[in-house]
């Protein structure tokens, strides 16, 4: 499994796309590119590879992390992928970046699947896992590659952090819960990939990270 990570829109945010070395099968996660030039960039990377690209899976709804999702639409037809409990959340997202003052233009795509905890998508013969990882919305859930050693975890965990849960569906007591109960009994040499600021490992965190101890 192979990785390249952008980060795009005002509010900085990471968004990845993997691909299996094999079958060149490929997913964006929590596409996030907010304007032309960051569309072409994603856009460039994905044709440079000679990727086919079979999935959009999201970690969570809030906007920062699917501002994107209208051109995966239209040019290639197609829709996000997240945990069944994240649906109000998606519906609710334009109004919610209206609050911000930031305008989703062209509409959002309907949805492809909703996931339940530990089910599995498939790039190639490459097994990447839904973790339920509640606390920084109602859905949101993080992504384990057991074969590469990485977890994707949108805005539960930060190097050194942890999301915000004071918007709409957060839950400190259950972030809380999701990181040391989920996330922490992964192996400690898994990479962690976190939807802002630079990769950490599972290791690393438990025995640093402030918030959770």
């Amino acid at each position: 499994m192979k990785y390249i990570s952008f980060t795009f829109n005002p509010i900085q945010e990471n968004t990845y796309l993997l691909w299996d070395e094999t079958t060149l099968e490929a997913a964006i996660l929590d596409c996030g590119c907010w304007n032309r030039q960051e569309e072409q960039l994603l856009e460039g990377s994905i044709r440079a590879h000679g990727l086919k690209l079979k999935y959009v899976l999201q970690t969570h709804a809030h906007f920062d992390h699917t501002f994107g999702l209208p051109f995966i639409h239209r040019t290639w037809g197609l829709k996000p992928i997240f945990h069944v409990d994240e649906i109000q959340t998606y519906r609710d997202m334009p109004s919610m970046a209206a609050e911000f003052g930031l305008n989703i233009g062209g509409g959002m795509p309907p949805v492809e699947r909703l996931l339940r905890d530990r089910e599995e998508v498939k790039l190639g013969e490459t097994a990447i896992r839904l973790i339920h990882t509640p606390g920084h919305t109602t859905g949101s859930s993080s992504y384990y590659i057991p074969d590469a050693k990485l977890l994707l975890c949108g805005d539960t965990l930060f190097a050194g952090s942890m999301g915000r849960t004071d918007l709409p569906g957060g839950n400190f007591e259950a972030e809380l819960n999701s990181i040391k109960n989920k996330l922490f009994h992964l192996p400690d040499d898994v990479t962690v990939l976190c939807g802002h600021g630079p990769n950490t490992t599972i290791g690393y965190e438990k025995r640093h990270n402030p918030c959770v101890y």
